[in-house]
């Protein structure tokens, strides 16, 4: 499969070692993706409840300014900070030793050191994505009937889509061009 890409894309002159790169950064992002969302989902409601009406952590919150609205953004904050820096993990060891196995010049701790430079940032720009987004796609996900009973669920998911999507492109450019710059 990664060969038939590569071949394809040397017909329209793209290099296809670069190809071959591009799509095994894309599968390692589909893995990426599934780390991404399964730990999201099975850790949103533990930290929903952690931040319940009624907790010691949810009157802490509101003491701050914050309302039940803002409180459930919240945790799904955490919840996807949570999944991102599994994800990272996983990204990072599929890249070094799949997608870019002849980038050893450096060591693993300096790469991964770039690589977890490179994803901090992919994670300021995903927080206040799904912040800002969740509440809007929840209401978008509550007008339609047969999502109604799922909305927050659906709304969640929504803004994750999202921000894994502008994230996606921030890490392969950003990656391929400083942390593994030393392939040809």
């Amino acid at each position: 499969m990664v060969s038939i890409f590569a071949g394809m894309a040397g017909r329209f002159g793209v290099n296809e070692k670069e190809a071959e790169r591009f799509f095994k950064f894309a599968v390692v992002g589909v893995i990426g993706f599934i780390v991404d969302f399964g730990i999201f989902n099975l850790s949103l409601r533990p930290f929903e409840l952690l931040l319940d009406n009624g907790t010691a952590l949810h009157d802490f919150i509101v003491s701050l300014g914050l309302n039940d609205e803002q409180t459930v953004s919240l945790a799904r904050t955490f919840a996807s900070t949570l999944s991102f820096i599994a994800a990272i993990i996983s990204n990072f060891m599929w890249n070094r030793y799949w997608t870019y196995p002849d980038s050893r010049s450096r060591s693993v701790r300096r790469q991964l050191a770039q690589f977890t430079v490179v994803s901090i940032a992919g994670i300021l720009i995903r927080a206040p994505i799904i912040y800002f987004t969740s509440t809007p796609f929840t209401d978008l996900a509550a007008t339609i009937s047969a999502l109604e009973p799922y909305s927050v669920r659906v709304g969640a998911n929504l803004a994750l889509v999202l921000a894994v999507i502008v994230v996606m492109f921030w890490n392969f450019f950003v990656n391929r061009y400083w942390t593994y710059n030393d392939v040809e």
